[in-house]
């Protein structure tokens, strides 16, 4: 029991070695790598960065071809630290054990990798070193493809209270059905005022469920209209034809290069989203653009809008 106890807050390294399969392996790690992000579930980690580090061990086929010295022919270093920022990089994450899920997959791609130990502790958030540490193997990612898929480019566009309300939106949405782009539809806030709070960041909190009470009332409006609030709803809706309507809250708290402009300007954060999004373009209909965007905006007419 105590060598039990004691190889489960050994380094990594140690595990390995004690849980080693037949076989020669060799072992590569990278050692206490701290990084400054902001991760968690609570509300006291959101708005603010911690320090969390990581210590990293990949088991490896031997080569059997001379190295001659050249990095290209082995696991380098440099492919455990790029997997660590690369799964920092796509979202803000609650959990570590996500985390450490996506570096360990990360890893496990590369050709010569055969099994990895994932530690990652957070430093700041008490007396001691708080943290999860995972195993996996070739074996755990066996018939997953990291190969990206085909990134849909939607169409994005953003209604008015008015264009929402128009007699005209069933004939907008048959038009935009039609499209071959997927469809993803943004409102702004509705006529009544959002109550204020007085302070900052709990008013972009309600402002911002301000506009997804809005987007639950478009929905109301037409059975198409899909109210989504993750990467993961919105990519299974761009795959599988569905028109959504975007509920920001969960996008814009969790992007690491989150927008610039708070939803107190829903068509500055629309044009956000478009880009964010990776739109084919972005249409506003019955409001004037705000903010510079990366993608083709097309302005129409309440009146005379032709999608």
């Amino acid at each position: 029991m105590t060598n039990e106890i004691r190889l489960a807050f050994e380094h990594p390294a140690g595990r390995s070695h004690a849980t080693a399969q037949e076989g020669p392996l060799d072992r590569i790690s990278v050692r206490d790598h701290t990084v400054e992000v902001e991760i968690g579930a609570f509300q006291a980690e959101r708005g603010t960065t911690q320090r969390i580090c990581f210590n990293v061990v990949v088991e490896v086929r031997p080569l059997t071809d001379v190295i001659d010295d050249d990095v290209d022919r082995i696991l380098s270093y440099d492919k455990v630290t790029e997997a660590i920022a690369a799964a920092l990089s796509e979202e803000r994450l609650n959990l570590l054990e996500t985390l450490a899920e996506r570096v360990a997959e990360r890893i496990l791609w590369e050709p010569q990798a055969i099994r990895t130990f994932v530690r990652i502790e957070k430093l700041d958030r008490g007396p001691g070193a708080l943290g999860v540490e995972i195993v996996r193997s070739v074996d755990d990612v066996a018939g997953k493809t990291h190969e990206p898929d085909a990134v849909p480019h939607p169409h994005v566009v953003y209604l008015t209270n008015r264009a929402v309300t128009s007699p005209n939106l069933k004939g907008w949405l048959d038009q935009l059905e039609a499209r071959a782009e997927p469809v993803i539809l943004c409102v702004g806030h509705a006529e009544a005022p959002a109550p204020q709070t007085g302070h900052k960041m709990t008013q972009r909190r309600v402002d911002l469920l301000a506009l997804e009470q809005n987007a639950w009332v478009l929905a109301g409006r037409d059975d198409r209209c899909v109210v989504v609030n993750t990467r993961t709803e919105l990519d299974w809706a761009m795959k599988n034809e569905q028109i959504s309507v975007w509920a920001p809250s969960k996008i814009v708290l969790d992007a690491v290069d989150g927008p610039s402009t708070g939803p107190d300007d829903p068509v500055a954060l629309t044009t956000w989203f478009a880009d964010y999004i990776e739109a084919s373009d972005l249409t506003l209909i019955g409001v004037a653009p705000s903010g510079e965007a990366q993608v083709p905006v097309l302005i129409q007419d309440i009146e005379v809008a032709g999608l």
